[in-house]
């Protein structure tokens, strides 16, 4: 087990705010280097941060940072960071799929340019930000792959909620199991992670609601750590649900992922049943 990030270079799709800069920031307090693809160069209206101010972020937590100003969806913005990171400092160990587009629009009234939106940013950003690292990772010590999706939860209910949502997203998990089967021979890890509950982020806030019944962003960072700092040949292939890891390392009171004065019930997230 690599029990620290110290020195290891991360490239990570998005990360200016939410649960992809808390992930980089834990990462970024053991010495990690972290680069962003993001398009937020410039502050937006409604939404906190920029690839710019999270990258400040990093350096001042500890580790050393490189803002990359470019869309996923792009295959020579994608091939532009994974260069400028192995450029920069020397390759790269880890690639975190935290990019993510979201409409829980039903079928009928889901545009078909905000489908196309979801599955280019989800599922292709996904696959293709981790192809193009394959080279790097190929040559790191412990390479992970990470990528910020849920279960395969195959119950009508869900397949059906929001099907085009859910398409996208169980496109990201499919890259997992199959990105883990043929890059083990490698010792290159993939794997996944959702949260047990809904999570205090811009997204929760804005199209799902239920902020006030939501961690914070800290649980998937300390569960996100804990897998990267997993031995990749042994920890491989798996859809992890944050909680679930964090218990595995001995984590178990969770109220300090919640408002001291919260007394209510925590709201699942989406793809999750209850126990």
């Amino acid at each position: 087990m690599t029990q620290t990030l110290v020195g290891r270079t991360i490239l990570m799709s998005g990360g200016s705010r939410g649960i992809g800069l808390a992930i980089a920031l834990r990462a970024a307090r053991d010495g990690a280097n972290v680069v962003m693809l993001a398009k937020t160069a410039e502050p937006h209206p409604k939404l906190e941060g920029t690839v710019y101010t999270a990258v400040e972020e990093v350096e001042r937590a500890g580790g050393k940072g490189l803002a990359v100003v470019g869309d996923v969806r792009n295959e020579e913005d994608v091939r532009t960071a994974v260069d400028g990171a192995a450029r920069a400092f020397g390759g790269i160990d880890i690639v975190v799929n935290n990019a993510s587009a979201i409409d829980l629009s039903s079928s009928e009234q889901l545009e078909m340019k905000r489908y196309d939106l979801m599955q280019d940013i989800n599922t292709r950003g996904t696959f293709l930000l981790s192809k193009t690292a394959i080279p790097h990772l190929r040559e790191a010590d412990n390479p992970h792959i990470l990528t910020l999706s849920p279960p395969l939860n195959l119950a009508p209910y869900w397949v059906g909620k929001h099907l085009g949502y859910t398409l996208s997203k169980y496109g990201m998990s499919l890259c997992t199991i199959g990105l883990a089967e043929e890059l083990a021979a490698d010792g290159i890890a993939a794997n996944s992670l959702w949260p047990r509950t809904l999570i205090d982020t811009a997204a929760v806030r804005n199209v799902v609601g239920g902020a006030g019944r939501a961690r914070s962003p800290q649980i998937m960072a300390d569960a996100a750590y804990a897998i990267l700092t997993r031995n990749a040949r042994a920890c491989t292939g798996n859809l992890y649900i944050d909680d679930e890891v964090l218990a595995a390392e001995g984590v178990t009171d969770l109220s300090v992922y919640t408002p001291d004065d919260f007394s209510g019930e925590l709201a699942l997230d989406i793809f999750l049943d209850p126990a």
